[in-house]
């Protein structure tokens, strides 16, 4: 070991640096970022939505929109950063469609699915290929306001964060967890002691029948194909809400409306 080489106090610094690098990581992952300059005015619009920074494209001209984003930012005295045009593009991961133009939205309930492993109970919803993105504002509305501890939804074949998801959930967007994943499949697989179910049209048995266990997730598939193959494998037991009149399904949204005021939660 080299004179004068204080092992307690590199070792206090070297943990110092991991906690305030797994913070700054946290904290990112609490970001979505949004791109495109009608979608950005949007966002800027709406004083409910928390904004961590603007990012803008040195070669943008300040006319049009870009003009009334900077107006907004300044009013709201929000952050704005220039970048090339190239380095945008890996901000925004859309360089076709961004229009040199992101936003970083603080959203503090959004987080990595791994979270759910801590947790020692819960009855979540999870989404499987949900495209429609006033769907997924109604159902996080829904679960929002029901009692549901919240929802997964998988980065892979799912609507994504928009304005139209935010203005479909009226003002709840991050007031439940939203809990994603890169696909559905990989995470139900790690959720052991976990009772999966699905939900269907063809099944036997009534949602209300069911007597929950510590850890319950609900899947709701597809608007029209339903669950997919590859998660319904995963899934422990299928279930229907019982229909009259002929009636065969339901909206995606209204299920998920059905599911958060079970009784039995």
């Amino acid at each position: 070991m080299p004179i004068g080489y204080n092992f307690n106090f590199y070792k206090g610094a070297y943990l110092k640096d991991s906690q305030e690098y797994l913070a700054k990581k946290a904290a990112l992952q609490k970001i979505i970022t949004l791109y495109g300059r009608n979608v950005v005015v949007e966002v800027l619009e709406d004083e409910s939505i928390e904004i961590a920074k603007i990012h803008m494209a040195d070669s943008n001209k300040t006319d049009g929109n870009i003009a009334t984003i900077l107006s907004h930012a300044k009013k709201r005295g929000i952050e704005v950063l220039y970048h090339s045009k190239a380095a945008l593009s890996r901000i925004s991961k859309n360089a076709k469609q961004d229009q040199g133009v992101a936003i970083d939205i603080k959203a503090p309930s959004y987080q990595n699915a791994e979270e759910i492993l801590k947790l020692k109970s819960y009855n979540l919803i999870a989404l499987d290929g949900i495209h429609n993105p006033q769907n997924l504002g109604m159902i996080i509305r829904s679960c929002a306001a029901g009692k549901v501890d919240g929802i997964i939804l998988p980065k892979k074949s799912s609507a994504k964060i928009s304005p139209l998801v935010i203005k479909a959930s009226a003002g709840t967007l991050f007031k439940l967890p939203i809990f994603y994943c890169d696909s559905l499949e990989s995470i139900l697989q790690k959720l052991q002691d976990t009772k999966i179910y699905r939900l269907s049209s063809h099944a036997k048995k009534s949602l209300y029948e069911i007597a929950l266990t510590k850890r319950s997730i609900f899947v709701l598939g597809n608007e029209s194909e339903g669950v997919s193959p590859e998660v319904e494998k995963l899934c422990n037991e299928s279930l229907i809400i019982p229909m009259q009149r002929g009636v065969e399904s339901l909206n995606v949204a209204v299920t998920a409306s059905l599911i958060a005021f079970m009784p039995q939660l």
